[in-house]
C-alpha cells in the first residue's frame, strides 16, 4: 500500500508540474506573437515604469536564453530576455512590467521580498544537501541522516511559499502601472493578465510538487522504519 501512495505522489507531482509548464509555456508563446497598439518594447516599457517611480538607477539590460527574464535586487538591475527586451508583444510588455515590480517591492522594502533574500543562502545549500542526505541515509539505513534530508527539503519548500505572495504582488504593481500608463488596451490588458496569471502558477505548481515529494518521502522513511 505504501509503495502504491509512493508512486501515486511521484506521479501527481510530475502531473502538476508539467501542467504547469505547458500552460506557461503555450499561453507565453501565444501572447509573445501578438503586438501590442503602442508598439512599446520591453525594454521601453521598463524603463518608462522605473522612471516614474524613481528608479532612475535601476538599469535594464538584455540577457541571453528563453524566458529568463529577472530583477536582480543585488546589482539592481531589470534583467529582460532578448525577445522580450527588444519586442514589442504583449507578453513581452507584461513580463517586463512584473520585473519593475520587483524593483518597485525592493525600493518600498517588501517584507516577503526581504525574506526570500535571506533565506536564498539556505536554500542553496538545501537544494544540494537534501537529497544527498536522504540517499545516503537509504543506502547506508541510518535514518537519522533521512530525517535531515526532509528537513533540507522543507526549506524549499518555506521558500517556494514565501516567494507566492512575492510574485504575485510584483504581478498586481504591474498590472496597476501598466494600467496607470494605459499601455494596453482594455482586450490587451485582460490577456496581458492572463499572461502573468499562468507564470503566478508555475510558482503554485512548485509548491504543491514540493509538498507531494515531502509526502512521498516522509512514507518512504516510515517504509524504511519498519
Amino acid at each position: 500500500m505504501n509503495e502504491l501512495i509512493i508512486y501515486g505522489l511521484t506521479f501527481l507531482a510530475v502531473i502538476i508540474t508539467s501542467l504547469a509548464q505547458a500552460f506557461i509555456t503555450s499561453t507565453y508563446k501565444k501572447y509573445s506573437e501578438v503586438k501590442n497598439n503602442r508598439g512599446m518594447s520591453g525594454a521601453e516599457t521598463a524603463r518608462k515604469i522605473l522612471d516614474d517611480n524613481g528608479l532612475k538607477e535601476v538599469k535594464v539590460l538584455e540577457v541571453s536564453g528563453y524566458l529568463t527574464d529577472h530583477y536582480d535586487p543585488s546589482a539592481k538591475v531589470v534583467r529582460l530576455s532578448s525577445d522580450n527586451y527588444n519586442g514589442k508583444s504583449i507578453a513581452g510588455l507584461s513580463v517586463a512590467a512584473h520585473e519593475c515590480g520587483h524593483a518597485i517591492q525592493d525600493k518600498e522594502n517588501y517584507s516577503f521580498l526581504r525574506i526570500r533574500a535571506a533565506l536564498v543562502p539556505f536554500v542553496n545549500f538545501s537544494s544540494y544537501a537534501g537529497y544527498f542526505a536522504i540517499a545516503i541515509g537509504c543506502l547506508t539505513g541510518i535514518l537519522g541522516v533521512v530525517k535531515i534530508g526532509i528537513l533540507l527539503e522543507c526549506v524549499i519548500l518555506l521558500f517556494q511559499i514565501v516567494t507566492l505572495p512575492v510574485e504575485i504582488d510584483a504581478s498586481k504593481r504591474a498590472l496597476s502601472e501598466v494600467e496607470r500608463l494605459n499601455y494596453l488596451s482594455t482586450a490587451e490588458f485582460k490577456n496581458g493578465k492572463t499572461v502573468l496569471i499562468a507564470a503566478a502558477l508555475t510558482y503554485v505548481a512548485s509548491v504543491a510538487s514540493t509538498l507531494l515529494q515531502i509526502v512521498r518521502l516522509i512514507f518512504m522513511f516510515r517504509k524504511e522504519e519498519k
